[in-house]
């Protein structure tokens, strides 16, 4: 296995004239779903694809939650699909006229496994595959549910984890193969988060052990999630974990404080030897960064300890000031 790789976080004033020419820059977006059933998204949602497109990154990456389904009573077909009809006008479809390609991952109310919501899941498939993005797949084609493929220095491997719980044994085993012949950074992301960051999210994680050792023995560098609605950089024993913030509305508090960061989404530059740098971008304008060291130092979540990543002093993580 290769050393692991330094993740280094930017905290304010990131200018991307000092990174490295060969670097990839990857947006990161997550919940950007409003009420049940809607068809409007918030203004921060418009704000925040416009800044992403000025950006000019070569990846955006959804950590679901993009519609608002998972209603009981059901929605109806018509009504999910008009749903999509509204996200893709005012995301997929501006991106890919600026040229940036979206690559997806189920949240539980756009592409939920649990009973009763196969409609849905059916749709969030059909809506995907018929948007399937141009880039480097490798391993099984189950796109756009667990999936992997190659983009620039970095190997990035999709999660279907939409309910709570250990994932199932076809992923688990998938996962054990799913980084032979990578790059050297290695990126997971999904919906649900190994642990968990906000208050009264406690409980909706996939919270298996057995996971966390698979990605460290795959040396994964970074895990990103999203549907806690809280951005938090963290470091676990061997790898960071990024919680993304939330674009759609009901930002929740961090677990043991009073913080409630704001809506943004995270940028990660990955240079060609698998050096990542990661940064989020805050309403309104999505110009400001999110200042970390105002953040908890560490979120204690039972019997585990989330680091805020600055306050870690490992050789797998620098951080630049």
């Amino acid at each position: 296995m290769a050393p692991r790789l330094a993740l280094v976080l930017l905290c304010w004033a990131l200018s991307f004239a000092h990174a490295k020419a060969e670097a990839i820059r990857v947006v990161v977006i997550s919940d950007l779903n409003g009420s049940y059933g809607s068809t409007e998204y918030s203004a921060d949602v418009h704000r925040a694809v416009k800044a992403i497109i000025a950006m000019k990154p070569d990846l955006v990456i959804s950590t679901g939650d993009m519609v608002a389904g998972q209603r009981r009573p059901h929605l109806s077909e018509k009504e999910v699909k008009s749903m999509w009809t509204a996200f893709h006008a005012a995301v997929t479809d501006p991106l890919s006229e600026a040229g940036i390609p979206l690559a997806v991952t189920p949240g539980n109310h756009d592409g939920s496994a649990y009973s009763g919501f196969e409609m849905e899941r059916r749709i969030y498939s059909a809506e995907w595959r018929a948007r399937r993005p141009d880039l480097r797949f490798v391993g099984p084609d189950t796109y756009p549910f667990f999936y992997a493929f190659d983009f620039g220095s970095a190997r990035f491997v999709s999660l279907d984890a939409t309910t709570v719980g250990r994932l199932d044994p076809d992923q688990m085993q998938a996962l054990e193969t799913a980084f032979e012949d990578a790059g050297p950074a290695r990126i997971v992301f999904s919906h649900l988060p190994l642990w968990p960051f906000a208050v009264r999210r406690e409980t909706e994680i996939i919270g298996d052990p057995g996971l966390e050792v698979l990605l460290e023995r795959q040396a994964v560098d970074l895990h990103l999630s999203g549907h806690h609605h809280a951005y938090y950089p963290g470091h676990l024993d061997r790898f960071a974990v990024i919680s993304q913030a939330e674009l759609g509305g009901g930002s929740r508090r961090l677990i043991g404080s009073q913080i409630r960061p704001p809506r943004a989404f995270t940028l990660l530059e990955i240079d060609d030897e698998g050096s990542i740098r990661a940064t989020a971008f805050q309403a309104p304008d999505f110009r400001e960064p999110i200042d970390i060291t105002k953040l908890p130092k560490s979120l204690n979540v039972g019997d585990r300890v989330i680091r805020r990543i600055d306050t870690v002093q490992s050789g797998a993580v620098e951080m630049l000031r």
